[in-house]
């Protein structure tokens, strides 16, 4: 997660070019980092995220390369991402950090090495790390010395009984708990162990600090072994060291060779960590790796007490000598860490003279220092006493090389202990190197010393690339000085180990070819053998690469000019043999040395040659074709029920193609060639299936096919037939088709693109007659062969289908005209041509497969498709020619059509998706292959003549889709088709109602899946209109083409509601309108369906479950009680119509519950409590009864909200179909008041303009390329009369008939007619009610319907004024009841009596005298007005707010109605998406109050209301002066409350035009006037 930053380090004229590189970060500021090559990088550039195909960095163009060698280049990428290489090296890295421990106080030796617990030894050298005494590093300074790498470990050595061995030695007294003494001497003495097991760091965190127990012995003795007793829990020999001592280490294993390593951890190796080498050598030995390494361990000894009364306390000192008896300085290695010293001392064991010590040591003498030195091994007793003596009393010493040269031979020595005195001079080597050393070696009569008890055991082990232990190799090595062991020498070198071998590898192979030389005659069979196995020697994985060493001695080393002879007679004799012979594993031992014994051939043929000057040329010509006649006999061979021959045949054709480079040193390239096809061409034909030699023979092919023989064109039209006939057999039988792939891969990756050769056309016309229709077969048969279940197969199974893919797209590629014309004149019959259609046509609908290639892989995919193309139009004319007229095969141009519409709809080239820079590229290499194809299709379509009514109407939907695809100039070309679909449909049916049918199904599925736009909808309109202008069939072709256009209309409406987040009106609007299309205009009942349930999720998703219920009903009244089966469909099992119809019904009662509907749960709880009881169903009939009444208790017990209703229109051409220019009415959410549904209607069209008036919009509007909402609320009209008249009806069951199954809504309008009267408004204020119809009912299937009719109603004032005053006075008495409106109630009543009870209105409306009569009662009736002390503060009833709402078409509020005071809040849209800041409608709202809560609601219902809707007092707190009212004596009484006037521009004497349309707020009042306070005097 680091951000790096790769910085260019330039020298001179170099440039470093950095394409990937792996940074390895560590604590320093700065690392260096290596690039490395990749054939293909990540371009993050205009082109996007595409895989770019690069050759040493440089970026190649697809069409200069070969095909496979594309996919080759893309493919190497990929793997490099998913698969990593597996390691088989790794290394455990250790740095110790300290020892705790409460009772230190001494120096400290650590030593780690790595302890096989299965084979009981240790795997490596030791690690030494010095602490002080407070238990830390004793040189911190030096860090490199306080960390290790183990290196070379296998994967065999992570194990579990595999272990990390720590031994800890202090230095110092003898006694750990002793007193210091005067004297200094210091011993080293047992301390701890403690072991971890490496296969825990597998899975240990390796970030994480180890801190391991260190263990102690019991007894001192078993010191040797604690380690074994700790990891076999052997409690009773061990206990912790203290409960506080532990060794905090950092163990880490790391994967991958030592390079590797050095790359990735720099600083390690610039740090100089110490390397621990392994004991012995590695798994792989590498040439000039350089070891000399002498591992001595002190294993034990025995001494006697030397006349003591206790046992000795026994220090060994080691030294290495050089034969002149001089101390070989730091030769002697504890471990690595610390430098080598001079001498060792061994730790000691307190009074035991049968020391185990199993103590390690390396001497890495050098070479030319080995002969003559020896190791001394010197005993001392060490004194408790106070001065600490340390007495020599004997030694033991082991010479390191033996006379004849040899080392000393590995394993365990019994060592002779010399005794002598402490004075006794040892400087002198000589005369002590003359005694016996071990007891092994000690003559037989020599019983004296070989019965003496004092001995030393040591165990010792060579591991050195220079010195030998082995005397038969010396042997061999010296076989000039003793001719008489030639022949045991060369029987004996099969038996020496290999690692012996290759260390003398060119003395050995000298020593070889110089016996073949001087004694050919007698030794050429044996030396023959000796070098077959030195040969096999090297395949094996531990000393593969000595090959390099055996190829530059054959170089540059070897001088055998007449070998040749004899190595090709005795191979041609083993080979003769080979049919006779009974056993063959010798003979395959030969044939699997056949490469090195050809370069041994041809090179002693090229030493005699260039020294005779080419003599005997035909003599070894003659040999050559002797043997390989010999060869192609054995080959020739079948099985006759013997196994051996048949596995000797495979032998020799898994070397023998390494023998082609080195026959083209001395022969011509055609005789070569003629060589390999005439050995190849004897082999078998017929053979099993399971016979191992078929695929050794196509592996023979694939390494010929790999050879530089086969690049030469001269050659290649010699091989390629035989590679063909193996090739074409393995893949008919579908047989090794990874290896048939790889072949084909390499032959066609030599083609060139260009090359006009006319050799190079026969190449490609043969490949084409071979393999290109077993290629298509072969494909077909992988990609419809079922995937294996073992995820390792899969991908050897996508990379065998990506190469035959490329093969076959590099085959097609390469062929021309020509080869088109040969190819088509090899079918003998149409039946061939036609299968060969239908195969390639399906192969090509495999490549365009999304999966066929990585994502990424756009310059692949671009290349496949543009050879398909080309390769399409190349047989669409065969396609035309053969099966056309009485000829035609509906199969054939069907798989046509088919390839097309996919090759057209692919993902890769639809460039609209692309960046401008990259689909310009595409444009100028490949130009638009959709349109290509698609003009094809159009081409091909009008060859077909009366034959297109066959792919009617299969090809609509396809077609259709093709027209979907953004492309002009596509759509241009494919659209017409539908004209020429419709014609023929008309001429065979009379209509064209398949073709609509098939439309309208496939229109729903492709728009919903993001195709198509409202440009193709446009296209598609204008494109048919014209084309069936001159058509008899016109009309209906116009209707179909109106039906689809408004269906697309519809779709993109959906499609475009679809894309938003969360659920809103408009998609629920837009599901509803193509619900009502499919049912209404297409009859699709099924499509009907599918939308029923669409809706019904989306409303679930709302929680709108009435709406929800609704929805789900329109499903459920189209099925009947019935037991017909019906298939499964939907979410929906397959069932009876009977059970489906039940489970929806239930659904539906579950949702009408949820959503507080009981009155119609009730309907269908009755519906289906007669279908149980019919069915004697009493257990489901019981529950149902107990829902019913359930219900019934709700209705009663429950609170339901009263819902507003609002009507919104939208106008203007920028709304969705569905919506532009029309008006509905919307049933509110719970709580929701005018300003909320305004604001949310705002947010659902965010670039909407709220219209400020509620006039009906003119034409100006409607045609606005805008969004023009228009909302306000409205009353519904409740068509259940009788239940809301009727008595004793209580008020829960009223309030729902008042709110649903509502059809009609009315609002009013006032407005001033005539003059304005400025004294008394009211004389001139008409009021104007309209009624609005619905299309359905609310609640509904949706939460709003569009509004079918409007109409006006009346316009009141003229006619029955008093009878509105007569309604508002029964208003006015409920307000004054609240005490809320006193002062607007004076002013209405004073104004009321100037406006109709003047002389001049009674004269002029003698109809109206009865309501005057009636209004002059209620208004000065004193009976009529509640008692002072019933004022309160409570809400509007709600049959007050109705009539006052319906008189003025204002807010609730009277003090609106009456013009006295303005409101404090606005029924306006305020929204920032108004054209003005100010915005104020006179748009009425709902004149309905809310239903009554109970009181420990109250507060939470008025914390929800907008401030109208509160109680007056907490609206308005200034109480009025009540000096103001001192001209009324009674008014001290009432509780009267009323708003200080506000200021506002807004006026009634200001004329109405003036507002265009709007109906202005009401001014405010001044305080009471001196008449005011008179009328109020008269009222009380």
């Amino acid at each position: 997660g680091d951000t790096v930053q790769i910085l260019e380090k330039c020298e001179g004229a170099s440039h470093i070019c950095c394409t990937v590189c792996h940074p390895h970060l560590t604590h320093r500021q700065f690392e260096t980092v290596v690039p490395t090559e990749d054939s293909v990088i990540t371009e993050m550039t205009q082109l996007g995220l595409d895989l770019v195909p690069r050759r040493e960095f440089s970026m190649v163009d697809p069409d200069e390369i070969s095909v496979t060698e594309l996919y080759r280049l893309m493919e190497n990428r990929q793997r490099k991402k998913e698969t990593p290489t597996p390691v088989s090296t790794h290394h455990l890295f250790v740095h110790l950090k300290s020892l705790m421990s409460s009772n230190l106080g001494e120096d400290l030796e650590v030593f780690f090495f790595i302890y096989d617990s299965r084979e009981n030894k240790p795997l490596s050298e030791r690690f030494f790390v010095k602490l002080n005494k407070n238990g830390l590093p004793k040189f911190p300074e030096k860090t490199e010395r306080q960390c290790t790498l183990f290196v070379d470990l296998g994967s065999g050595d992570l194990r579990k009984d595999v272990y990390i061995v720590v031994h800890i030695i202090r230095i110092g007294r003898m006694g750990a708990g002793e007193k210091k003494n005067t004297c200094n001497v210091q011993y080293r003495r047992p301390f701890g162990c403690a072991v971890v097991s490496i296969a825990d760091l597998l899975t240990a965190d390796s970030k994480d600090d180890h801190l391991l127990k260190v263990y102690a012995c019991n007894t001192e003795s078993d010191w040797s072994q604690i380690h074994d007793n700790i990891i076999k829990k052997v409690n009773s020999r061990y206990n912790l060291s203290g409960s506080n001592t532990g060794l905090a280490v950092a163990l880490q294993l790391l994967h991958g060779d030592i390079e590797q390593l050095r790359r990735e951890y720099m600083v390690l190796f610039t740090r100089g960590v110490s390397i621990t080498k392994k004991l012995g050598f590695s798994d792989v030995i590498m040439p000039g790796e350089m070891r000399n390494d002498l591992y001595i361990t002190l294993e034990k000894g025995e001494f006697e007490k030397g006349g003591k009364s206790v046992a000795r306390n026994v220090e060994v000192t080691v030294y290495a000598l050089d034969a002149d008896g001089q101390i070989l300085k730091g030769f002697v290695a504890v471990g690595s860490g610390e430098p080598g010293g001079d001498e060792y001392h061994a730790f000691v064991l307190y009074h035991n003279n049968s020391p185990r010590w199993a103590e390690l040591i390396k001497l890495p003498i050098p070479v030319d220092m080995f002969r003559g030195s020896h190791v001394r091994f010197e005993f001392r007793h060490c004194s408790t006493k106070d001065k600490g003596e340390k007495k020599l009393f004997g030694f033991s010493f082991v010479p390191l090389m033996q006379e004849d040269g040899r080392t000393l031979p590995d394993g365990t020595h019994e060592l002779i202990v010399h005794k002598c005195e402490e004075n006794a001079n040892l400087q002198d080597c000589a005369r002590y190197l003359k005694l016996p050393f071990s007891k092994s070696d000690l003559p037989g009569n020599n019983q004296t010393m070989k019965g003496t008890k004092e001995s030393l055991w040591i165990t010792s082990f060579l591991c050195s690339t220079k010195l030998t232990q082995n005397g038969d190799m010396l042997d061999l090595l010296k076989w000039r000085a003793h001719p008489e062991r030639i022949s045991d020498s060369l029987s004996k070198l099969k038996e020496i180990d290999g690692s012996e071998i290759v260390k003398f590898l060119q003395d050995t192979l000298d020593t070889l070819f110089g016996i073949l030389d001087e004694s050919s005659q007698r030794y050429a069979l044996k030396v023959f053998d000796c070098l077959v196995h030195i040969i096999n020697l090297l395949q094996d994985s531990k000393f593969q690469h000595f090959k390099p060493v055996m190829d530059t001695y054959i170089e540059s080393h070897f001088a055998g000019a007449l070998s040749y002879r004899d190595l090709i007679k005795v191979l041609k004799w083993y080979v003769d043999r080979i049919i006779e012979a009974d056993r063959q594993e010798h003979i395959q031992q030969v044939l699997k040395a056949t490469e090195y014994i050809f370069k041994y051939i041809i090179q002693s043929r090229r030493l005699f040659a260039l020294a005779t000057g080419g003599q005997n040329e035909e003599e070894f010509r003659c040999c050559m074709h002797e043997l390989f006649m010999s060869i192609r006999f054995f080959l020739s061979q079948e099985n006759k029920g013997s196994r051996p021959i048949t596995q000797t045949q495979a032998v020799f054709l898994q070397s023998f193609p390494a023998v082609y480079g080195e026959l083209l040193k001395l022969f011509t390239v055609r005789e070569v060639a003629t060589f390999i096809r005439e050995t190849l061409g004897s082999l078998p034909t017929a053979s099993q299936a399971d016979c191992p030699l078929e695929a050794v023979k196509l592996h023979c092919i694939a390494k010929t096919v790999e050879s530089q023989l086969y690049t030469n064109p001269e050659s290649r039209c010699i091989l390629l037939p035989v590679v063909l006939r193996l090739l074409q057999a393995h893949m008919q039988e579908q047989r090794d088709l990874i290896m048939c792939a790889h072949i084909l891969t390499c032959m066609l990756s030599l083609l060139k693109k260009n090359d006009t050769e006319p050799a190079a056309s026969e190449e490609v016309d043969l490949i084409v007659e071979s393999v290109l229709g077993v290629l298509l077969r072969t494909i077909l048969e992988i990609a419809n062969r079922p995937q294996p279940a073992g995820p390792t197969l899969r991908p050897q199974v996508q990379d065998v289908t990506g190469e035959f893919v490329t093969c076959l797209l590099a085959l097609l590629r390469h062929m021309k005209d020509r080869h088109y014309q040969q190819l088509l004149k090899r079918f003998t019959s149409k039946d061939e041509l036609r299968d060969f259609l239908l195969h390639i046509f399906t192969v090509f609908r495999i490549l365009i497969r999304p999966e066929m290639f990585p994502k990424d892989w756009t310059v692949m995919r671009l290349v496949t498709n543009n050879i398909i193309i080309t390769t399409v139009l190349y047989l669409s004319d065969a396609l035309r020619k053969n099966f056309l007229n009485d000829k035609f095969d509906y199969k054939v141009w069907d798989s046509y059509f088919c390839l097309s519409v996919i090759f057209i709809n692919q993902p890769c080239l639809q460039l609209e998706t692309f960046s401008a820079s990259k689909r310009k590229k595409i444009l100028e290499k490949y130009g638009d292959m959709r349109v290509m194809m698609g003009c094809e299709i159009f081409s091909m379509w009008q060859n077909l003549g009366e034959h297109k009514l066959n792919f009617i109407p299969a090809m609509i939907g396809p077609f259709l889709e093709v027209t979907l695809v953004p492309q002009p100039d596509l759509r241009n070309v494919m659209i017409p088709i539908f004209h020429d679909m419709m014609d023929w449909e008309q001429r065979r049916s009379g209509n064209f109602k398949q073709v609509e049918a098939k439309l309208i199904d496939k229109l729903d599925s492709l728009m919903s899946e993001g195709k198509g736009d409202e440009t193709y909808r446009e296209l598609f309109n204008s494109i048919l209109l014209k084309k069936i202008e001159r058509e008899t069939w016109r009309e209906s072709g116009i209707s179909l083409i109106a039906t689809v256009t408004r269906l697309m209309e519809r779709l993109l409406d959906y499609r475009d509601c679809m894309k938003l987040g969360e659920v809103d009106g408009k998609k629920i609007g837009c599901t509803v309108s193509l619900l009502n299309f499919y049912k209404t205009e297409l009859n699709k009942e099924e499509m009907y369906i599918r939308y029923i349930h669409k809706l019904y999720d989306l409303h679930l998703k709302a929680q709108n479950y009435t709406e929800a219920s609704y929805t789900l009903l329109l499903y459920d009244e189209l099925l009947e009680w019935s037991e017909r089966p019906l298939r499964e469909f939907l979410s929906y099992p397959m069932q009876s119509e009977w059970q489906r119809k039940e489970y929806l019904h239930l659904t539906i009662i579950q949702n009408f519950d949820r959503g507080k509907c009981w009155e119609n749960g009730i309907i269908l709880c009755r519906e289906l409590a007669d279908q149980y009881e019919s069915y004697y169903d009493y257990r489901n009939l019981s529950k149902m009864r107990m829902m019913e009444a359930s219900f019934y208790d709700k209705i009663m017990d429950q609170q339901r909200l009263e819902p507003e209703f609002f009507r919104v229109g939208f106008y203007g051409k920028k709304f969705p179909f569905f919506l532009r220019n029309k008006e509905f009415v919307c049933r509110g959410h719970d709580y929701e008041r005018l300003e909320a549904f305004q604001q949310r209607m705002l947010n659902e069209f965010p670039h909407a303009i709220a219209m400020q008036h509620a006039n009906q919009p003119d034409q100006t509007i409607y045609q606005a390329e805008a969004q023009y909402l228009q909302i306000y609320a409205v009353t519904p009209i409740p068509d259940s009369q009788d239940v809301l008249q009727r008595d004793g009806v209580p008020d829960n069951i009223k309030s729902f008939y008042k709110v649903n199954h509502i059809w009609r809504f009315r609002y009013d309008r006032p407005f001033h007619k005539g003059t304005k009267d400025k004294e008394n408004e009211f004389k001139s204020l008409w009021v104007e009610r309209t009624t609005l119809t619905l299309v359905q009912s609310l609640p509904g299937i949706s939460r709003w319907f569009e509004v079918e009719r409007r109409e006006l109603v009346s316009r009141s004032h003229e006619t029955h004024p008093p009878h509105h005053k007569v309604r508002i006075r029964n208003s006015m008495q409920s307000q004054m009841h609240n005490a809320l409106w006193l002062r607007s109630v004076i002013l209405c009543l004073f104004y009321f009596s100037q406006a109709f009870f003047v002389k001049d209105y009674i004269m002029n409306h003698p109809e109206d005298g009865d309501k005057i009569v009636r209004l002059r009662e209620l208004m000065f009736d004193p009976l009529s007005y509640p008692a002072v002390n019933r004022y309160s503060s409570s809400s509007l009833s709600s049959q007050a707010s109705n009539e006052v709402s319906n008189i003025t078409g204002q807010s609730e509020s009277s003090d609106e109605v009456f013009n006295m005071q303005p409101s404090p809040s606005t029924s306006s849209l305020s929204s920032n998406h108004s054209a003005s800041p100010n915005v104020t409608s006179s748009a009425p709202s709902s004149a309905r109050g809310s239903p009554q809560l109970s009181d420990k609601r109250k507060h939470s219902r008025e914390n929800c209301l907008s401030p109208r809707e509160r109680p007056y007092s907490a609206i308005y707190p200034n109480p009025l002066d009540p000096a103001q009212l001192t001209d009324v004596p009674e008014m001290h009484v009432l509780c009267v409350k009323v708003v200080k006037p506000a200021p506002s521009s807004w006026s009634l004497d200001t004329p109405l035009s003036d507002f265009n349309g709007k109906c202005p707020p009401v001014p405010p009042r001044p305080p009471y006037s001196g008449k005011e306070r008179n009328l109020l005097r008269l009222i009380l």
